[in-house]
C-alpha cells in the first residue's frame, strides 16, 4: 500500500501524479459505498418487503411497483417494490414500472375582470406526495358596494336612527371614493317576541315603552324594512318613519338578524358583483346559541332563510346561532360585517370579530355623528385585508396557504396581508398533500375562499392509489407477488388481492367441495390469510370463523358459551342450543333426594318440564292430586286413580295425603258438632253487647265533662270582656256582604249590629 507521508507537500500535486490518482480513486469508491448504504438503508420501499402494488404505492412517492412477469424470477426476495431508478437498474421494463406522478392543472378564469386567479385546479395526488401552485388575489378599484343597516331599534338607540335619516346623501358622495354604484338598504331588530325577553303582559304586549309613556311597535326578531335600492330618498323617508320597539333584557337578537340578512339574497337584494357590506348598529350585546333554552326554545338554528312578507318567521321556535354558524354563512355568502357599537359593549364585540371572519368592530359616538367616517374607515380597512382559508376541507388531504404579501413579508392563509392598496397583488403559495388512500367517503373537491370576495378557487382532487395493472382494460401484469416474506403476519383487504394459482393448495380448503379459504381469505404459503372485515375479526385455519354472524343472546354472541363457526355456533363443552345458552348440567333440575324434577319431568336446559297437567313448581314438587294438593281432594286412594303418576310419586302422594286428610276430617267433625256450634254463637252475642254499652257509657262521661268545662269558660269571658269588647265589635263586624245565587250583581250590603244575626239571602 502506498503512502503519501514520503512525498514531500511541494511535489504532491505536481511530481507524483500517478501515485495520488489511485489514491483518489479509492478515496472516491469508499466515499460512494457509503452513500450507497445510508441510501440502502434509506430505502423504505425496498426494506417493506410490500406484496401488492397498492401497497407499495402508498409508502411513498419515490415508490414504484414493477408488474413484468418475469422481472426477477430468480431472485429469492421480493423486490417488485423499489424506488424508479434501482427497479430501472434492475431492468424492468420502464413501461411496465407502476410510478403515478403528480400532477397539477391549473385553469385561469376566462371571465374579464376577475379577481381571483385560477379558478379551477385540477390535482392528482398519492399518498406522501406534495403539490404546489400559486393563487393570485387583485382587488379591483370602483367595484359596486351594496351597503345595508341592521339597526338595534331599542328605545335607547332612537337618536342614531335619527342621524341616518341625515347621513344618505353624505355617505354616497363619502364613497364614491370606492364605487360610482352604491346601494343602501335597512334592517330592524329587537329581541325574540317570547317571554322572558319580553313583557307578555296584555297592556304591553303591543307597546313594550308602556312604562316609559312612548308609544312603541311590537318587539321583533328582525325585518327587513328596504331591501337594497340606489333611491336614496326612499331610503331616508323609510328610515324617519322608523318606529322604537323595546324589550326586558339587556341582550338582542343582533346575531339573528344578521344570519337572516346574509343569507336572505332574494329577499335583501344582494348583488352577486356587488361587494356586500353589512352595518350593524346597537348598544348592547347579542344573545348566544342557547341561551333561548331560558325560554324554552331548544331547536338548532338551521342557518338557512326564513323570512316571509320580510320579517323573520323562526325567531319564536329556533335558537339563535352559534358563533362558527354565523361566521360560517357570513364568509359563505361573502358578507363584510361591521359591528358599529356605541356605549361599554363595543369591546365585547371587538373580542369576538377573531372568530367572525370578515368582521370589524368601530366606537359608535353617543350622538351617532361619527357613522359616515365609521362606515368609510372601516369599509378602507377592510377591503386593505386580503386573507385565503379552506372553505370545505376533504379528509385525508392537507392543505397549506402561506400569502405572500406586496412588501415581502410572508404570513398565513388566514392571517393574510394588511394594508393592500387597490393596485397591489397578493400571491398565495398552496401546498396540499395526502395521507392515505383508505379515505373514499365524502366530496372530492377543495374550495379556497378569499375572505369578502365573491369568487372562489375550486380544487378537485384525484387519488392516484391504484395500479394499471389492476384494470380490466389492460393486459393484467403482476399487482401481487407470489413470494410473502411473512406468511404469518401479511393481511389483505383489497379486492385485487388474489393469487394466480393454477393448483391451489389443499390445505387451504375445508372440504374439496368448499372455496378456497371459504371464500374469506387468500392462500399463501400454504396458508389462509384472511380478509379484514368492518363488522370484525374473520380467523381460522380456513377463514371459517369470525365475531359477528352468529345468533346473540342477551348482546353475546353464542352467549359467550361457543365459537361462532360457518354462521352457527360451536358450543363450548357443558353447553348446547342454537345459541349456546342451555346448560346440560343437570344439577339445577334435582331435588333434595337427588330425584330429577320430582320424578314427575324432564330437565330441558337447565329447568324442569313437568310431563303432566297437574304437576307444578320450579322441580315439579306440587301436585294438583298429590302433596299439597291434598285438600282438593281427601280421598288420596282416589286421586292416584286418576292420575299417571310413577308408584314412587303414589307411595309419597300417600303418606302426605294421608296426614292432611285426617287433621281436615277432624276439623270438619268439630265444627259440624251442634252443642259446640251452639255455645260459640252465645259467646260471640254476648261478647258484642258487653262492648256496645262499655263504649256508650264511655262517651256520656266525656260530653258531661266537656259540658262542665265550656260553661264555667264562657261565663269568665262574657263577664271580663264584655264591656272591652263592645266598640271593637262594632268596628269590625259594622258592615256585612249578603249573597244572592241567582244573580252575582244582587249583592246587599247593610250595617249588622253587634247582636244582629248573620242574614244570606239566596
Amino acid at each position: 500500500m502506498l503512502s503519501t507521508a514520503t512525498v514531500p507537500n511541494s511535489a504532491a500535486s505536481v511530481s507524483y501524479p500517478g501515485i495520488l490518482a489511485p489514491c483518489s480513486l479509492r478515496a472516491i469508491w469508499l466515499l460512494s459505498l457509503l452513500l450507497g448504504l445510508c441510501q440502502s438503508a434509506e430505502n423504505r420501499c425496498f426494506s417493506s418487503n410490500a406484496a401488492t402494488c397498492t401497497k407499495c404505492l402508498a409508502l411513498g412517492p419515490e415508490c414504484g411497483w414493477c408488474s413484468q412477469e418475469d422481472f426477477m424470477v430468480e431472485s429469492a426476495n421480493n423486490e417488485r417494490c423499489d424506488t424508479v431508478s434501482n427497479l430501472k437498474a434492475k431492468r424492468c421494463r420502464p413501461d411496465l414500472i407502476e410510478h403515478p406522478s403528480v400532477q397539477v392543472q391549473v385553469l385561469s378564469s376566462k371571465e374579464p375582470g376577475s379577481q381571483v386567479i385560477p379558478s379551477d385546479v385540477n390535482v392528482q395526488l398519492r399518498p406522501g406526495a406534495t403539490a404546489n401552485f400559486m393563487v393570485r388575489v387583485h382587488r379591483l378599484e370602483k367595484y359596486p358596494v351594496d351597503l345595508y343597516y341592521l339597526v338595534d331599534v331599542s328605545v335607547s338607540m332612537r337618536k342614531s336612527i335619527g342621524k341616518l335619516i341625515s347621513m344618505g346623501f353624505d355617505l354616497s358622495r363619502k364613497m364614491a371614493n370606492f364605487s360610482n354604484d352604491i346601494r343602501f338598504g335597512f334592517g330592524s331588530f329587537v329581541d325574540k317576541p317570547v317571554t322572558p325577553y319580553i313583557s307578555i303582559h296584555p297592556s304591553r304586549i303591543k307597546n313594550q315603552c308602556a312604562i316609559f309613556n312612548v308609544h312603541c311597535m311590537p318587539a321583533h326578531g328582525y325585518i327587513n324594512v328596504l331591501p337594497l335600492t340606489d333611491n336614496i330618498t326612499e331610503f331616508k323617508k323609510l328610515v324617519s318613519q322608523q318606529e322604537m320597539s323595546g324589550n326586558l333584557d339587556d341582550p338582542e337578537c343582533a346575531f339573528d338578524a344578521m344570519l337572516q340578512a346574509a343569507v336572505c339574497h332574494k329577499d335583501v337584494g344582494w348583488r352577486k358583483e356587488a361587494k356586500r357590506l353589512l352595518i350593524v348598529m346597537t348598544d348592547e350585546t347579542s344573545h348566544l346559541a342557547l341561551d333561548s333554552k331560558l325560554a324554552g326554545i331548544v331547536l338548532p338554528n338551521d342557518g338557512n332563510c326564513h323570512i316571509k312578507d320580510n320579517v323573520y318567521i323562526r325567531s319564536t321556535d329556533m335558537e339563535h346561532p352559534s358563533l362558527g354558524l354565523l361566521g360560517e354563512k357570513l364568509v359563505e355568502n361573502n358578507v363584510l360585517g361591521i359591528f358599529a357599537v356605541q356605549g361599554k359593549h363595543y369591546h365585547w364585540y371587538k373580542d369576538l370579530t377573531p372568530l367572525l371572519p370578515g368582521t370589524i368592530a368601530k366606537e359608535l359616538e353617543p350622538t351617532a355623528s361619527n357613522v359616515k367616517d365609521l362606515v368609510v374607515d372601516a369599509y378602507q380597512r377592510l377591503l386593505s385585508e386580503v386573507k385565503l382559508q379552506v372553505d370545505n376541507p376533504l379528509r385525508g388531504i392537507n392543505v397549506n396557504i402561506t400569502a405572500i404579501c406586496p412588501d415581502g413579508s410572508r404570513h398565513s392563509g388566514t392571517e393574510g396581508c394588511r394594508n393592500v392598496r387597490s393596485n397591489e397583488k397578493v400571491l398565495f403559495n398552496v401546498t396540499i398533500t395526502m395521507d392515505m388512500c383508505d379515505i373514499v367517503e365524502g366530496h372530492n373537491h377543495i374550495t379556497l375562499k378569499p375572505i369578502g370576495f365573491n369568487e372562489t378557487v375550486n380544487i378537485k382532487i384525484h387519488k392516484a392509489c391504484t395500479c394499471l395493472c389492476n384494470s380490466v382494460s389492460k393486459t393484467k401484469g403482476k399487482c401481487v407477488t407470489e413470494v410473502l416474506l411473512d406468511c404469518q403476519t401479511a393481511l389483505c383487504n383489497e379486492d385485487s388481492c388474489t393469487l394466480d394459482e393454477t393448483d391451489p393448495p389443499t390445505s387451504c380448503r375445508k372440504s374439496p367441495s368448499q372455496p378456497l379459504c371459504n371464500g374469506r381469505g387468500v392462500c399463501s404459503c400454504g396458508k389462509c390469510i384472511c380478509h379484514e372485515s368492518k363488522l370484525g375479526k374473520i380467523y381460522g385455519k380456513y377463514c371459517e370463523m369470525d365475531d359477528f354472524s352468529c345468533p346473540y343472546h342477551y348482546g353475546k354472541l353464542c352467549s359467550g358459551n361457543g365459537e361462532c363457526e360457518d354462521g352457527n355456533c360451536k358450543c363450548f363443552s357443558g353447553w348446547d342450543g342454537n345459541r349456546c345458552h342451555c346448560t346440560t348440567s343437570k344439577k339445577h333440575c334435582m331435588d333434595s333426594n337427588g330425584q330429577i324434577c320430582s320424578g314427575r319431568g324432564n330437565c330441558v336446559c337447565g329447568k324442569c318440564e313437568c310431563i303432566n297437567n297437574v304437576s307444578f313448581g320450579h322441580l315439579c314438587e306440587y301436585c294438583l292430586k298429590c302433596g299439597n294438593g291434598c285438600t282438593n281432594n281427601w280421598n288420596y286412594e282416589h286421586s292416584y286413580e286418576t292420575s299417571n303418576v310413577s308408584e314412587a310419586a303414589r307411595i309419597q302422594c300417600k303418606s302426605k295425603c294421608s296426614t292432611l286428610g285426617y287433621s281436615l276430617n277432624q276439623t270438619t267433625e268439630c265444627l259440624l258438632d251442634p252443642r259446640i256450634l251452639k255455645f260459640f254463637i252465645i259467646i260471640l252475642v254476648v261478647t258484642f253487647f258487653f262492648g256496645l254499652i262499655t263504649v256508650l257509657i264511655t262517651r256520656q262521661m266525656f260530653l258531661q265533662c266537656q259540658n262542665i268545662k265550656d260553661t264555667a269558660s264562657s261565663s269568665d269571658y262574657r263577664g271580663a270582656r264584655a264591656k272591652k269588647d263592645k266598640g271593637v265589635l262594632h268596628r269590625v263586624y259594622g258592615r256585612t256582604v249578603s249573597y244572592n245565587s241567582e244573580k252575582p250583581e244582587d249583592i246587599h250590603i247593610g250595617i249588622l249590629g253587634v247582636h244582629e244575626p248573620y242574614k244570606y239571602k239566596f
